[in-house]
């Protein structure tokens, strides 16, 4: 193997999720195309992971790289306060067109993490707007992960976040069971029966709990969510920022329930992979709420480089890519494919569960999976297993033959898994 490139060190970058006293130095990538990594050792890794879920048209899309540089040699950034440019206000009508209901208003910052805090700061204030300055708490669903921000961090269930050392710092949220038959459905009523005078909002991640464990539940439990919070008048907000743009097999996961959140949070494949960009939309009655002519109604934000040109033109150029070729599609034979190849797993010992939710495969097991990421990079894939999950969630664009090379790297090294069955280790993260 050849030697690391002589930039690559751990002398002054502090890396995520690592332990930088035992953090081996991670690989070097130096382009990347469609589906594929390529280090700069010569090896190239098939992408299993799409980049923690943005890579959703694969790398170096020419249609995206050409808006991208467009946009560059005209307008690279202007702030957003006092000043406009075309690609957000074209940006922010797609997606008020493209988004159920009345979602109409468009807030834009640069990450996940950020726009959930965005989200939350909207319901508290809708409420003190209103008169209600007493509605200051959020209920969130126990086994959800919402980022790695304060309130994201307090809305987070503490058993699965990587939040511990802040336990007692952070805002307390109450959880609840998701709703999924009569009994979980009438736990959820009395809780809220008790606590709804002082809540603001209810946050979720529609069908799909990602960083949490990649548990997965039907639309009806949407939709009793959102018939819990109207009978309760609350807001609902939703966490879309893994499930949105076809990651579930429609463009919006709230879709598949028929469901109009009134708050909704969309970030990762936003920008196709390509640049940071978030945004949090909200419903009519919520935007509404903050107009006025006291200026203390207006909503107290402002993120320096909201609606960056670049990023929103990298935005567009992958919103015209939904409309002119086949994602949904790719991601309805991406879903079989998983469900097809990453069946045998079932059999194994150690084996929890192995799901399948649109172009997302995950193959649970009763111990931790440390160690096996180097594994898969032996098997020319990049996959980032963590806790006690091997999750998939390729490109749209995949061929066949390189999503069958992934489950076929998933099934080997499961099956190796298993005869070891290790009990104790350390805990790989996102």
């Amino acid at each position: 193997m050849a030697a690391s490139p002589n930039w690559l060190n751990l002398d002054h970058v502090w890396l995520p999720y690592a332990q930088m006293a035992t953090a081996p130095l991670p690989l070097p990538v130096v382009g990347a195309a469609g589906v594929r990594l390529q280090l700069a050792d010569g090896r190239e890794l098939i992408d299993g992971i799409s980049s923690w879920w943005t890579a959703c048209h694969g790398y170096n899309h020419p249609h995206i790289v050409e808006a991208i540089q467009r946009q560059a040699a005209q307008l690279s950034h202007v702030m957003f306060g006092g000043l406009a440019h075309e690609p957000a206000y074209t940006l922010a009508a797609r997606l008020a067109a493209l988004l159920p209901g009345d979602l109409d208003h468009v807030f834009f910052s640069e990450s996940g993490s950020v726009s959930v805090e965005i989200a939350l700061k909207m319901a508290l204030q809708y409420w003190r707007n209103l008169g209600q300055p007493q509605r200051r708490g959020v209920l969130a669903f126990r086994e959800g992960y919402h980022g790695d921000t304060f309130m994201a961090m307090a809305v987070t269930d503490p058993a699965v976040g990587m939040h511990a050392a802040f336990q007692g710092i952070v805002p307390s949220a109450s959880f609840a069971a998701l709703p999924r038959d009569d009994d979980t459905t009438a736990a959820l009523d009395a809780l809220l029966e008790r606590e709804a005078p002082q809540l603001a909002a209810v946050i979720v991640e529609p069908l799909v709990q990602g960083a949490g464990g990649f548990r997965l539940h039907d639309a009806a439990t949407l939709a009793r969510i959102r018939a819990a919070c109207d009978r309760h008048n609350l807001l609902l907000i939703a966490d879309e920022i893994m499930t949105g743009f076809g990651r579930t097999g429609t463009l919006f996961a709230c879709a598949q329930a028929g469901v109009v959140p009134d708050i909704v949070c969309l970030s990762k494949a936003l920008s196709g992979g390509t640049l940071p960009l978030a945004a949090t939309v909200a419903r009519s009655p919520v935007f509404d709420a903050f107009l006025g002519t006291e200026f203390e109604r207006a909503l107290m934000h402002g993120p320096t480089y909201m609606a960056n040109a670049l990023a929103c033109a990298a935005a567009n150029a992958s919103l015209d890519l939904f409309e002119r070729e086949p994602r949904l599609q790719q991601v309805a034979a991406i879903e079989a494919q998983l469900a097809r190849e990453l069946a045998p797993c079932r059999a194994l010992p150690g084996v929890v569960d192995v799901r399948v939710k649109g172009a997302l495969g995950v193959v649970e097991l009763a111990g931790p999976t440390a160690g096996l990421r180097p594994a898969f990079v032996e098997r020319g894939v990049w996959l980032r297993p963590f806790g006690n999950v091997v999750y998939v969630m390729p490109p749209f664009v995949i061929a066949a033959d390189d999503l069958t090379r992934i489950t076929a790297a998933v099934c080997a090294e499961v099956a190796m898994w298993a005869e070891e069955r290790p009990t104790e280790g350390a805990r790989d993260v996102v």
